[in-house]
């Protein structure tokens, strides 16, 4: 793989099991560029390796007046040379390609899986997360997975040297033999605790860039509140917490690096001392004693990529943990529980209840359903759900019955409890026509259902290029804009434009559309929906920013731009319930009451406390008056 090779035509399936096999997986993708890394490495060292002997000849020759011996001992330096320069040359080429595409897979796959699970990814993992995995985790996944083929190739020259000295100089070839083991496993009882300081320090780190992401995001709130010292004083305190555990753990690698340097400098002075003893006892050559020496030196080399791996892998360990945790993650909140099929699921014909088993909420084909739930978190999660994004948590209806228990009966064949895809662990999915959501492709079942949360994003980019986005083609842009009631916001933008700009389809939105106001990006958002023209569109309070006259024709012009077609709104709003062909109200996790607005309002007390805020006082009141009322009217008709 090279790097003008990339993006991957396909990253893979990783095995997000844990750390260390995510990053055995990333090392197996690349075995070829580990191997030329591997290759190359190995004729770097060989040739510092060859150095040391080269040097002893010379000093032989020179000892012993022989002019052809340095000839030949020139042409080995030659050919040394050579090969330490091209071998490092293209050792660091290869190397930092391995870097660069195990990068690159890492946010190819982090990239794939947030586009799987969309919004449903920050309610499982926090944002700040998600953007420390993707920038500094991912660079030291690389870092691990190209020092690999150096630390290997490291471990070739060390060996290499100590046989050669065996061979060459015995008496010192077997100190050297027995020291170089014990200099490169002296570290391994620190190792230990030195990944347990990194790890505290990469939790920390962690956790700062979190609070800083969300710190960020909500910046303008913070601003309105007069939060900023608060925030901004958290995060000196986490800043220093960083700091602190940084200190602590570079401490403990510093000392490692300084055994890394006393142990071999012990080496070498036994070495000379013994080499010295020997050569004035007769028993080796001078030459032998500097080839020693010189060996020994080298050594200190290779033996620095025995540290760098060691470090390589306690920082990139954790990081790989965290991308494996992010990557395991599945669209349905049972995953590795539920069989996997074999068989391919057929999409559901046009025209079928979307119904969710865990709630009991059936919402008929090609009608106006609204969903009134008194927990806001719980109306996050079942539009993820609606969409196919079961939750962790979610709370699950032992029966599925509820109110919309005589409703069901009518859903069509699959729609019944006993049908609902509620396998044998007990996660039903929600179905649409009777076919389970999750268990579709996933193209298929964001083509089916569409799902806008309360705050949806607007990209940078021409309007033009916000609509630009997968659609039947049935709603042109005008209507949908038309229905959101998004004229004032076209006029804002098309004054905002720059001079020549005379249609608002080309008038470009900032980032995440912050130069507009909260009720303007929502209408935006709201039309971009309603330009796909999905069979189901789910909606989680799409009107919450903008005030009561636009709202009420808002309703209306989903209504009748949705005419027809399945659309579910989650909302409390009465303008927005009042124009709903059927509500339902959400109690306790399951269908408590199903109704028209004005129904629900009359017989259940529940749903008037979520929608008309009122307290329990007002509802024994409220109670009270209707049943006056109720008794008034029995006596003026028992006396006409």
């Amino acid at each position: 793989m090279q790097i003008s090779d990339l993006p991957y035509p396909d990253p893979g399936v990783p095995d997000a099991r844990s750390g260390p096999r995510f990053l055995l997986w990333l090392g197996r993708g690349q075995l070829g560029g580990q191997l030329k890394s591997l290759c190359w490495g190995m004729l770097h060292f060989t040739g510092v390796a060859a150095l040391p002997y080269a040097v002893g000849l010379g000093v032989d020759a020179v000892v012993d007046r022989q002019p052809n011996g340095l000839l030949l001992v020139g042409l080995l330096l030659l050919v040394t040379g050579i090969a330490i320069s091209v071998g490092d040359s293209m050792l660091h080429s290869t190397a930092v390609t391995n870097w660069i595409t195990a990068a690159a897979r890492v946010q190819q796959l982090l990239a794939r899986k947030t586009a799987e699970l969309g919004s449903a990814l920050t309610r499982r993992v926090a944002a700040g997360e998600v953007v420390a995995v993707s920038t500094g985790d991912v660079e030291k996944i690389g870092w691990f997975v190209e020092a690999v083929s150096r630390f290997l190739a490291a471990v070739f020259s060390v060996v290499l040297v100590c046989v050669g000295l065996l061979f060459y100089a015995p008496e010192l070839g077997v100190v050297v033999a027995i020291g170089v083991p014990l200099i490169a496993l002296a570290p391994l009882p620190l190792l230990p605790r030195a990944t347990q300081r990194a790890d505290v320090q990469r939790e920390k780190a962690g956790k700062a860039t979190e609070l800083a992401s969300d710190t960020v995001a909500g910046l303008r709130v913070l601003r309105g509140i007069g939060g900023e010292e608060l925030f901004l004083g958290r995060y000196r305190e986490a800043s220093q917490e960083v700091r602190e555990a940084a200190v602590r753990s570079a401490r403990m690698w510093a000392l490692i690096s300084a055994i890394q340097v006393v142990l071999p400098g012990a080496l070498m002075i036994t070495v000379v001392w013994y080499g010295a003893t020997l050569v004035s006892d007769g028993r080796i050559a001078v030459g032998e004693l500097v080839a020693a020496f010189s060996a020994v030196a080298t050594l200190l080399y290779p033996l620095r990529h025995f540290q760098e791996i060691a470090m390589a892998y306690s920082f990139s360990r954790p990081s790989a943990q965290r991308a494996a945790r992010v990557l395991s993650l599945t669209r349905t909140d049972a995953a590795g529980e539920r069989p996997a099929r074999t068989d391919p699921v057929t999409a559901p014909a046009a025209g079928g209840d979307l119904y969710d088993p865990r709630t009991g909420l059936l919402a008929p084909a090609g009608r106006f359903t609204a969903v009134v739930c008194g927990d806001p978190d719980l109306a996050g999660r079942l539009a993820e759900r609606l969409g196919g994004h079961p939750m962790d948590g979610d709370p699950v209806s032992e029966t599925g019955a509820g109110a919309e228990a005589d409703a069901r009966a009518g859903a069509g064949a699959g729609s019944g409890p006993d049908e609902v895809g509620a396998d044998e662990v007990g996660t039903p999915s929600v179905l649409l026509g009777g076919v389970a959501l999750d268990e579709l492709e996933l193209d298929t079942a964001r083509t089916l259902v569409l799902v806008q949360d309360k705050d949806p994003v607007l990209l940078s980019g021409t309007l033009r290029e916000l609509f630009d986005v997968p659609a039947s083609g049935a709603v042109e842009s005008g209507a949908a804009l038309g229905a959101a009631q998004c004229a004032d916001v076209l006029d804002a933008l098309l004054q905002s434009a720059p001079d020549g700009v005379e249609d608002p389809m080309d008038a470009r939105i900032t980032e995440r559309g912050r130069s507009l106001s909260g009720g303007q990006r929502q209408r935006l958002a709201l039309a971009r929906s309603l330009v796909t023209d999905p069979e189901v569109l789910v909606l989680d309070e799409p009107t919450s920013a903008v005030d009561s006259h636009t709202e009420a024709r808002i309703a209306d012009g989903i209504a009748a731009l949705r005419a027809g077609r399945t659309t579910v709104v989650l909302a409390s709003s009465p303008l927005l319930l009042d124009r709903a062909d059927r509500v339902v109200l959400i109690d306790g996790g399951t269908v408590a009451a199903v109704g028209t607005h004005r129904e629900l309002l009359q017989r259940e007390p529940r749903y008037r406390a979520v929608v008309t805020r009122e307290t329990d006082e007002e509802q024994r009141l409220g109670g009270l008056e209707l049943t006056e009322l109720a008794e008034a009217l029995t006596e003026i008709e028992e006396s006409a």
